[in-house]
C-alpha cells in the first residue's frame, strides 16, 4: 500500500482487494491482451490520437458496483497498441461543483492548444447534463471550463468532431440524438441545439423485444469522417445493447443506416462504441464484462483491429481475448514505467509518493505481461524501483509466459515503508531477441509484498 491512503483507509477495501487479487490470480489466460486494461473496471473508450500516440480516456466503474458507480475519469496511453501506460485520474465529479454523480461516459479533443473534455454528469437537481473540462496538458488536471454545464437537456453521451471548414460540432443523447455547433471557444453554442429525427431509414428498425422506440437508436454517439464519408456509430436496442452504425454525405446527415459492427455479447448488457485509424490501421474500441467479476455494472475496455470492406462499410466484428496485434516493439533499455502493461493480474495502480504512478496491492504469483520487448543481442542487467514495508518479495524476469524461461530473479526487501524507495538489481541471462516479458511476484508473505514504480533493463 502506497501514501495516498493510510492502513486505516485500507482496512474498508481489504476483503474486496483480497477478493478481486484471489479471483485475478485464477485468471490466467494464455496470450489474451484484451480487455486492455486489468487494473481497474473500466467503461466507455474515448481514444485520441495526439503526437502519434493513442490516449484512451475511460470511464471507471467503482469494484463491486452494482449500479452505475462512477466517480472519475482515467486516461491511459500506447504508442503500440499492445502497452498501456496508466496515468491515473485527470477529472473527477469534484471537477463539476454542481454535479453530484454519475461520471459518464465523454470524450476529449484538442483545440486552441488546449485540451477539452465533454461529459455528462448528474446535477444536484437530478437531471442529467454536460459539462466541459479544459486542460493545457493532455492528461489533466482538468477543470470546470464554464461552472456551470454546456447544454442541459437531461440527455448523455457527448462526441465531438471538428470538420474540413474548422466548425465544431457535439452530439449527444439518449434517447433522443441532438447535435450543435460548438464556437471557436469551444465552450458555447452557436445557436440552438438541433433535435437529430430519428427515422428507420435513418438508424434501422428496433430489435424484437426490446423497448418500445421506433429506431434501433440508444445511446453512445461516436462521429468521425473517412474520406467523404460520415459515420455515426452507436449503442443500439435495449437491453442488451449492441452496436450498429450509419453514415451520411456530411456531419449532419442525412443519415442511412447499415448494420451491425458488434452483436451483443458478453457479459455488460450495455457497449460504447469508438473507432480510430492508427499506424495505418483501424481499430474498434467497446467495452464487456470479460475481466474476473465483471457485469453491466464492472465493465473493461477492449480493442480489435479490423479492415473497412471496399465500399467503405464496417464488417460486423466479434469480441477477442486476443486484442489488437502490436505494432512495433518496445525498447527496454530505456525506463519504462510499471503500469505500462499488456495483461496483469492482481494488481492495482496508485499516485506514488516520488511521482507519477506506481503498481501497488502486489501479491503472491501476481504478474505483469509486457509485450514485444526488443532485447536485441541480449540484456545483462534488470533494474526495478521498489518500496516496501511489507514482506517483500521477488521479482521473477520470465520470456513467454507466466511459467517461461526464468533469465532472472531479483530480490526485493524491506525498505522501511511504502513511501521509501530503493532500486534494486539483478543479472539477467538468455533474454534475446523480442520476446513477451512477464515480471512474476513472488514472496512468502500473508500481506501486499511491495509497491513497483519502474523498470530498466542494461545491456
Amino acid at each position: 500500500m502506497g501514501f495516498t491512503a493510510g492502513f486505516k483507509a485500507i482496512a474498508g477495501f481489504l476483503p474486496i482487494l483480497l477478493f478481486l487479487g484471489t479471483t485475478l490470480n485464477l485468471f490466467t489466460p494464455a496470450r489474451a491482451d484484451n480487455p486492455v486494461i486489468q487494473t481497474i473496471y473500466s467503461a466507455d473508450p474515448a481514444p485520441l490520437i495526439y503526437n502519434n500516440t493513442v490516449y484512451l480516456f475511460t470511464g471507471h466503474d467503482e469494484d463491486g458496483s452494482k449500479d452505475f458507480d462512477m466517480r472519475d475519469w482515467r486516461v491511459f496511453s500506447s504508442k503500440d497498441m499492445a502497452n498501456w501506460q496508466d496515468h491515473g485520474v485527470m477529472m473527477n465529479l469534484a471537477t463539476f461543483s454542481w454535479a453530484s454523480s454519475r461520471a459518464w461516459a465523454g470524450q476529449v479533443i484538442p483545440r486552441n492548444n488546449k485540451f477539452y473534455y465533454y461529459v455528462p454528469v448528474q446535477q444536484r437537481s437530478g437531471a442529467m447534463a454536460i459539462g466541459v473540462g479544459v486542460s493545457d496538458n493532455i492528461l489533466g488536471p482538468y477543470k470546470d471550463a464554464l461552472g456551470k454545464p454546456l447544454v442541459a437537456n437531461n440527455e448523455i453521451d457527448p462526441t465531438v468532431y471538428i470538420d474540413d471548414s474548422g466548425q465544431a460540432y457535439l452530439y449527444w443523447g439518449n434517447p433522443n440524438l441532438w447535435y450543435a455547433k460548438l464556437n471557436a471557444d469551444m465552450i458555447s453554442i452557436s445557436g440552438s441545439p438541433v433535435q437529430v429525427q430519428l427515422t428507420t431509414a435513418g438508424f434501422g428498425a428496433r430489435r424484437s423485444g426490446a423497448n418500445a422506440r421506433a429506431t434501433s437508436y440508444e445511446e453512445g454517439p461516436w462521429i468521425y469522417k473517412r474520406g467523404n464519408l460520415w459515420y455515426l456509430i452507436y449503442a443500439a436496442n435495449c437491453c442488451s445493447e449492441d452496436i450498429r452504425y450509419s453514415t451520411g454525405p456530411s456531419i449532419t446527415g442525412p443519415w442511412t443506416y447499415r448494420g451491425v459492427v458488434m452483436a451483443t455479447a458478453g457479459a455488460s448488457f450495455t457497449n460504447h462504441p469508438a473507432i480510430i485509424d492508427f499506424g495505418g490501421s483501424s481499430y474498434f474500441f467497446y467495452h464487456n464484462g470479460a475481466l474476473p467479476g465483471g457485469s453491466g455494472y464492472t465493465r473493461s475496455v477492449a480493442v480489435e483491429k479490423f479492415n473497412y470492406n471496399s465500399d467503405g462499410t464496417i464488417p460486423t466484428l466479434s469480441m477477442t481475448t486476443a486484442g489488437a496485434p502490436m505494432v512495433g516493439t518496445l525498447n527496454p533499455y530505456t525506463r519504462q514505467e510499471a503500469e505500462t502493461i499488456a495483461f496483469s493480474s492482481g494488481l492495482k495502480t496508485e499516485v506514488a509518493s516520488e511521482g507519477g504512478l506506481a503498481v501497488s496491492f502486489i501479491n503472491n504469483n501476481d504478474y505483469i505481461k509486457v509485450k514485444g520487448v526488443a532485447f536485441g543481442n541480449g540484456a545483462k542487467t534488470f533494474n526495478a524501483r521498489v518500496s516496501s514495508a511489507g514482506s517483500g518479495g521477488k521479482i521473477e524476469v520470465r520470456l513467454g509466459s507466466t511459467s517461461g524461461t526464468l533469465v532472472g530473479t531479483c530480490t526485493v526487501g524491506v525498505t522501511g515503508s511504502w513511501t521509501t524507495w530503493t532500486t534494486v538489481s539483478c543479472p539477467i541471462s538468455g533474454a534475446t531477441g523480442t520476446q513477451d516479458l512477464f515480471l512474476k511476484f513472488t514472496g512468502s508473505g500473508s500481506g501486499y509484498l511491495f509497491n513497483f514504480n519502474w523498470w530498466q533493463f542494461s545491456q
